[in-house]
Formats: C-alpha cells, structure tokens, sequence
C-alpha cells in the first residue's frame, strides 16, 4: 500500500520508517527542508536505537521517501498519517493544536482533485477530546470524499522502534466499517503477529492515549509521594517499591523512585488533559493531576536541597558534577529534562556545574548555555565536591566508584535515580544519598 507521512519530527520519522519496513511504500512530507534532506540521507536528526539503520534501508530500497510537497502526497496515496506535534500552548495549560490544524487544512484542498475515490486522513497526534470531530468537519467542507481517523501513538523514546513493530496493541478510532478495514490492512503484518486491534470511536481513541499517560504519571509521582514520607520517618522507599510490586493489581513497572519524569509527552499530557476536563466542565474529575504535577516537580527541588546537604549548606564556590542531561537514557531528548532543570538551579545557587551525556551534550548545550559540559565523565567530575546522578545511563551502573574517587575532591554522591549499587560506593569511601532512602553511607 501507499501512505503519507505528514510531519517527520520524532513521531512521524519512526513511523515512516517501520511502515516502510513492513513493506508499504511511504512518502514522508515536511516544511522543514532541512530536515527533509537529513532524513534522505538516512540521517534522522535525532537520536533513537535502531532507527538510523532503518531509515538508510528503507531510503536505499525507495520504499520511502520524503518531500516538501502536501500536493504531491495527496496524489501519491490514498492514506495520510498526521504525526506533527502538539505542545503545551505558550501561557496555559492547553494543548496548541495549531500544527494538527495546519497539516490537515493544508492538505485538504489537494485531496479533492486527487483522483482517489475514498481518501482516509489518519491522525497520530496526541489531541484534545473532541479534535478529531472537528477536523472531520472542516476536511469534508474542503473534500466530502475523505473520512478522518485516529490511531494514538505509544512510543516511549529510546524504544520507538520496537513499540512500533512489536507494539502492545493497535487503537483506532473510526466513523466508518470502511476506515477500520483500511487501518487492518495497513497493520495487517503486525496484526498477523499477535498484536491486539482495538478499534473503537473517534473520542475513545483521542483519550486513550492523555488517560494511559496520566496513569503513568500518577503511579511514578505516587511511589515519590511515597519517597517523601519515607524521609519523614526513616523507610526504605526501595522496598517499599518492590513489595508494593510484588502485588499482580499493581505492578513493580513505573514505581521507581527518584527525580521524577519529564520529556515531551507526560508533562505537557496531564496538564493539557486537566485544561480539556475543565473546558468539558469536568475539572473535578482530573483534578489530583494537578498535584501529580506538582509532586513531579518537587522532587527537583528536593534533589537540589540533598546535594546542598552535601556540600555543607551553600553551593557557593563548590564543584558540582552533573551525570545525565536527557530526560531519560536512550534519547538525546532534553525538553523539561528533570537533570538539566537540576543542574541549572545548582548553578544558579552558586556552583560551577559540569554536565555529561553520552547522546544529549549538544541538545543540552543549545538549551542551557550558561552551564559547562564534558565530553568524558572524569572531566565531568574533576575536583567536584559532589556528583549528582540524574539520568539511569546504564554506563553510569558500570562506573568504578574508586576510580572515580581519585578524581573529585569529595567523595560525595546525589543517586537521584536510585540505581547505583550503595554497597560497592559506600566502601570505597562515597557518601551517598538517595530520595527517600535513610543515610547510605
């Protein structure tokens, strides 16, 4: 089959290149021609496992490629995918639907004079209740032949490529027994896999995806709500974590405690979820979304209160080493990246903050220029005071705490991610402390 990929951002990059994988031919189309010419060298502008050996293939074998042109993707297929972005509106909570708006309203025109008899506009953005319905009227104004669809998008960033091929399952919401059966046949080799097909209207579809984030959200800031209390009285948050999982109607996933989350998608999800339910008038509903967000937050301050413990009460002429600057490992993603909010307020404290990542130094660098980085972590670390670990990289698990002692000046530790081993850190002479965890060392 042929399909169109509006928007080749991180969503549309992945789901072009995996549909182009399972043998559909795929046209990816963008404004930003830059990223247009990257992409068709197989070089996504972004870093994400897998995807770059993807995309060289699919590019290599011409089952994709891209364009600037929404009038040569309506006539390239009958099927257009609508991946853009929806970010938290500048000055509320709301989400700013105007690149979803812009890529259907810039698409319909062409869709009239296309040639196909049926046209189906797919949308993958993560939106509002009741976007779906609206843009259905103002597509079929502009092409009364073209039906609308929603099929949310599960990724989680440094595992996008597996959760597209391989995903847990498939949801789509449809107004017609027509548009369902295009989405199976689109699906069909993952469908042949075992992957579950949900289909469902357009509206449960839509919330599918703000309901299964603001769970998520609820459970990690829960096990930090959680965190706190253990401060206040002496627990162990980490056992307190693994019983609480031992129980099959909770789970041990997504009870880790620590800094809390961050990215794109979660953040901006709840809030923009909480905006839609008071617009409905059902703010009461969603309500501790509010104090899931507000817990999330804290434990940034939190983390910063811990590593000014460490180093005497004043961050004033100290050395702060920061580990980690993407908002979680396997991404070079630093949007309301919980490390890099961290180290600026150290740095706005007093201390000279050097950061390390493996994949996310420049992304950091470009957000946060007033912070120092190092390309190697015993640079990152040098006569530091302390070393705040923020971001689980797992090559920070596999760090020699003795050697890294020989190179700060105090062997001092912040696990914000609770996933160093205390035991070999605390005998090779490091203080370390943990949210929600009594004294370590």
């Amino acid at each position: 089959m042929r399909l169109t990929v509006t928007g080749t951002g991180y969503v549309g990059a992945v789901h072009a290149a995996c549909m182009a994988d399972i043998g559909h031919e795929v046209l990816g189309v963008d404004i930003d021609a830059e990223r247009i010419a990257a992409l068709t060298n197989g070089r996504p502008p972004f870093f994400e496992p897998g995807l770059s050996e993807m995309l060289s293939r699919a590019v290599t074998t011409s089952r994709l490629r891209f364009t600037t042109s929404l009038a040569e993707a309506a006539w390239f297929a009958d099927t257009h995918f609508i991946c853009v972005g929806t970010p938290q509106h500048p000055g509320s909570d709301a989400a700013d639907l105007s690149h979803v708006q812009a890529a259907v309203n810039g698409l319909a025109p062409y869709l009239h004079d296309s040639g196909y008899e049926r046209v189906l506009v797919v949308g993958k953005s993560t939106v509002p209740v009741g976007t779906a319905d609206r843009l259905a009227g103002w597509l079929h104004a502009a092409a009364p032949h073209a039906d609308i669809a929603w099929n949310p998008e599960f990724l989680r960033e440094g595992c996008a490529v597996q959760d597209t091929l391989r995903p847990e399952r498939i949801v789509v919401g449809t107004r017609s027994e027509q548009a369902e059966a295009r989405l199976r046949e689109i699906y069909a080799p993952l469908l042949d896999a075992g992957t579950p097909f949900i289909g469902t209207d357009l509206a449960t579809a839509e919330l599918v995806k703000l309901a299964s984030n603001s769970f998520l959200a609820t459970k990690i800031s829960f096990i930090n709500a959680m965190a706190e209390i253990c401060d206040a009285t002496g627990a162990d948050v980490l056992t307190l974590a693994e019983a609480m999982g031992r129980d099959p109607r909770i789970g041990p996933r997504f009870l880790a405690p620590g800094l809390g989350f961050g990215g794109s998608c979660l953040p901006k999800d709840i809030r923009a979820f909480t905006a839609r339910a008071e617009e409905l008038g059902q703010g009461e509903s969603v309500a501790f979304l509010r104090q899931v967000d507000e817990i999330n937050t804290r434990q940034r301050s939190r983390t910063v209160d811990l590593a000014r413990q460490l180093v005497g009460g004043s961050f004033a002429d100290r050395n702060v080493a920061v580990l980690g600057a993407a908002f979680k490992p396997r991404s070079d993603d630093v949007r309301d990246s919980p490390a890099l909010a961290v180290a600026d307020a150290v740095r706005r404290r007093g201390a000279q903050v050097r950061v390390h990542d493996p994949e996310a130094v420049d992304n950091a660098r470009a957000a946060y220029p007033a912070l120092q980085f190092a390309l190697d972590v015993a640079k990152a670390c040098e006569q530091a005071d302390v070393v705040l670990h923020l971001t689980e990289w797992p090559q920070y698990r596999e760090l020699d705490p003795v050697a890294l002692a020989a190179v700060v000046r105090t062997p001092a530790m912040v696990d914000a991610r609770n996933t160093l081993d205390p035991a070999a850190w605390c005998s090779a002479g490091w203080t370390l402390r943990a949210l929600g965890r009594p004294r370590l060392g």
